[in-house]
């Protein structure tokens, strides 16, 4: 599932991860909160992902769709995302790929979700 940081800065948007994530969770949630981020004129994200965290088949297709129809498209919006986790597999992963990625992307331990919401919001 995936849900939204209500009490984030001016400015930034915010997601929490945990459990399964679904297709439904990027339609129904990621996807119309970058839409009005972009379309606002910048992309500030938080996203924490819990160590229960897990992605089914659709999840994963609907990222890659949303990758290419919100990030590519839309690459001068993104400013900064960052990922705060302690699953080992997607700080590497995040670290791994982060150069494909638009704008600047930073992973903290869970311990640096603070440290995290001030760097995106600045």
């Amino acid at each position: 599932m995936v849900e939204k940081i209500e009490d984030m800065p001016s400015g930034t948007i915010g997601f929490r991860a945990s459990g399964e994530v679904s297709s439904d969770d990027y339609r129904e949630v990621l996807e119309p909160a970058l839409r009005e981020a972009v379309e606002a004129g910048e992309v500030r994200m938080l996203y924490v992902v819990d160590a229960e965290f897990k992605m089914d088949a659709g999840a994963f297709r609907e990222d890659a769709k949303t990758g290419l129809e919100i990030g590519l498209r839309h690459h001068s919006a993104w400013k900064k995302t960052a990922v705060v986790t302690d699953v080992e597999w997607v700080a590497k992963a995040i670290r791994l790929f982060a150069w494909m990625a638009p704008g600047e992307v930073r992973v903290w331990a869970m311990d640096g979700l603070d440290e995290a919401r001030a760097w995106v919001a600045d």
